[in-house]
Protein backbone atom coordinates (compact mmCIF):
# COMPACT_ATOMS: atom_id res chain seq x y z
CA UNK A 1 0.00 0.00 0.00
CA UNK A 2 1.30 3.46 -0.87
CA UNK A 3 1.00 6.14 1.76
CA UNK A 4 1.00 9.90 1.47
CA UNK A 5 1.79 10.30 5.17
CA UNK A 6 5.09 12.12 5.34
CA UNK A 7 4.42 14.29 2.30
CA UNK A 8 2.16 16.88 3.97
CA UNK A 9 2.64 20.54 3.11
CA UNK A 10 2.50 21.80 6.71
CA UNK A 11 4.48 20.63 9.72
CA UNK A 12 1.34 20.58 11.85
CA UNK A 13 -0.50 18.18 9.52
CA UNK A 14 2.65 16.06 9.15
CA UNK A 15 2.86 15.54 12.92
CA UNK A 16 -0.87 14.90 13.25
CA UNK A 17 -0.88 12.25 10.51
CA UNK A 18 2.19 10.54 11.92
CA UNK A 19 0.46 10.42 15.31
CA UNK A 20 -2.63 8.82 13.79
CA UNK A 21 -0.41 6.28 12.03
CA UNK A 22 1.38 5.50 15.31
CA UNK A 23 -1.88 5.03 17.21
CA UNK A 24 -3.03 2.63 14.48
CA UNK A 25 0.27 0.77 14.80
CA UNK A 26 -0.06 0.47 18.58
CA UNK A 27 -3.56 -0.99 18.17
CA UNK A 28 -2.14 -3.57 15.74
CA UNK A 29 0.67 -4.39 18.18
CA UNK A 30 -1.89 -4.93 20.96
CA UNK A 31 -3.88 -7.26 18.70
CA UNK A 32 -0.68 -9.12 17.79
CA UNK A 33 0.49 -9.59 21.38
CA UNK A 34 -2.95 -10.91 22.28
CA UNK A 35 -2.89 -13.49 19.49
CA UNK A 36 0.71 -14.76 19.40
CA UNK A 37 1.40 -18.14 20.98
CA UNK A 38 5.18 -17.99 21.37
CA UNK A 39 6.17 -16.10 24.56
CA UNK A 40 9.45 -14.97 22.98
CA UNK A 41 7.59 -13.49 20.02
CA UNK A 42 5.18 -11.73 22.38
CA UNK A 43 8.10 -10.23 24.31
CA UNK A 44 9.80 -8.96 21.15
CA UNK A 45 6.57 -7.44 19.80
CA UNK A 46 6.02 -5.75 23.18
CA UNK A 47 9.51 -4.21 22.85
CA UNK A 48 8.62 -2.89 19.41
CA UNK A 49 5.34 -1.52 20.76
CA UNK A 50 7.36 0.48 23.30
CA UNK A 51 9.27 2.04 20.38
CA UNK A 52 5.92 3.15 18.92
CA UNK A 53 4.85 4.54 22.30
CA UNK A 54 8.12 6.48 22.41
CA UNK A 55 7.40 7.82 18.92
CA UNK A 56 3.96 8.95 20.12
CA UNK A 57 5.54 10.76 23.07
CA UNK A 58 7.99 12.62 20.84
CA UNK A 59 5.40 13.46 18.19
CA UNK A 60 3.05 14.70 20.92
CA UNK A 61 5.87 16.91 22.23
CA UNK A 62 6.41 18.27 18.72
CA UNK A 63 2.69 18.94 18.34
CA UNK A 64 2.62 20.84 21.62
CA UNK A 65 5.68 22.87 20.71
CA UNK A 66 4.07 23.93 17.44
CA UNK A 67 0.66 24.63 19.00
CA UNK A 68 -0.93 21.70 17.14
CA UNK A 69 -3.64 19.45 18.48
CA UNK A 70 -2.21 15.97 19.02
CA UNK A 71 -4.57 13.13 18.01
CA UNK A 72 -5.04 10.64 20.84
CA UNK A 73 -6.19 7.71 18.73
CA UNK A 74 -5.99 6.21 15.28
CA UNK A 75 -8.57 6.38 12.55
CA UNK A 76 -10.64 3.88 10.57
CA UNK A 77 -7.42 2.46 9.13
CA UNK A 78 -6.90 0.87 12.54
CA UNK A 79 -9.53 -1.69 11.56
CA UNK A 80 -7.46 -2.68 8.54
CA UNK A 81 -4.22 -3.07 10.50
CA UNK A 82 -5.81 -5.01 13.34
CA UNK A 83 -8.08 -6.97 11.00
CA UNK A 84 -5.14 -8.42 9.09
CA UNK A 85 -3.69 -9.64 12.38
CA UNK A 86 -7.00 -11.14 13.51
CA UNK A 87 -7.42 -13.07 10.26
CA UNK A 88 -3.82 -14.23 10.33
CA UNK A 89 -4.22 -15.57 13.87
CA UNK A 90 -6.31 -18.39 12.46
CA UNK A 91 -3.16 -19.79 10.85
CA UNK A 92 -0.56 -19.04 13.55
CA UNK A 93 2.39 -16.93 14.64
CA UNK A 94 4.24 -16.90 11.31
CA UNK A 95 1.22 -15.58 9.46
CA UNK A 96 0.53 -13.00 12.17
CA UNK A 97 4.09 -11.73 11.86
CA UNK A 98 3.77 -11.59 8.06
CA UNK A 99 0.61 -9.50 8.47
CA UNK A 100 2.38 -7.17 10.87
CA UNK A 101 5.30 -6.87 8.47
CA UNK A 102 2.95 -5.51 5.81
CA UNK A 103 1.80 -2.86 8.30
CA UNK A 104 5.43 -1.84 8.85
CA UNK A 105 5.88 -1.12 5.14
CA UNK A 106 3.56 1.88 5.38
CA UNK A 107 5.09 3.14 8.62
CA UNK A 108 8.61 2.89 7.19
CA UNK A 109 7.52 4.74 4.05
CA UNK A 110 5.85 7.48 6.08
CA UNK A 111 8.94 8.11 8.20
CA UNK A 112 11.23 7.95 5.18
CA UNK A 113 9.13 10.58 3.41
CA UNK A 114 8.87 12.69 6.58
CA UNK A 115 12.64 12.60 7.09
CA UNK A 116 13.02 14.30 3.70
CA UNK A 117 10.07 16.69 4.04
CA UNK A 118 11.16 20.32 3.84
CA UNK A 119 8.34 21.55 6.12
CA UNK A 120 9.98 19.75 9.06
CA UNK A 121 12.74 21.23 11.16
CA UNK A 122 16.18 19.63 11.15
CA UNK A 123 15.50 18.24 14.63
CA UNK A 124 12.21 16.71 13.47
CA UNK A 125 13.80 15.22 10.35
CA UNK A 126 16.49 13.61 12.53
CA UNK A 127 13.79 12.08 14.74
CA UNK A 128 11.89 10.85 11.67
CA UNK A 129 15.09 9.18 10.42
CA UNK A 130 15.55 7.47 13.80
CA UNK A 131 11.92 6.29 13.70
CA UNK A 132 12.53 4.95 10.17
CA UNK A 133 15.47 2.92 11.51
CA UNK A 134 13.24 1.57 14.31
CA UNK A 135 10.56 0.55 11.81
CA UNK A 136 13.15 -1.10 9.57
CA UNK A 137 14.42 -3.11 12.55
CA UNK A 138 10.87 -4.20 13.40
CA UNK A 139 10.10 -5.26 9.83
CA UNK A 140 13.42 -7.09 9.41
CA UNK A 141 12.81 -9.12 12.59
CA UNK A 142 9.22 -9.92 11.59
CA UNK A 143 10.30 -11.03 8.13
CA UNK A 144 13.17 -13.18 9.42
CA UNK A 145 11.09 -14.74 12.19
CA UNK A 146 8.14 -15.47 9.90
CA UNK A 147 10.50 -17.13 7.41
CA UNK A 148 12.21 -19.34 10.02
Amino acid sequence: MVTTVGTETTFEKLVQNLLILEHDAIAAYDATIERLDDPGHKQRIAEFKRDHESHVAELTRMAGASGTEAPQEGDVKQYLTTGKVALASIVGDRTILKAMSTNEIETKMAYDQASRNGVATGEARAFFQKAFVDESRHKDWMDATAAA
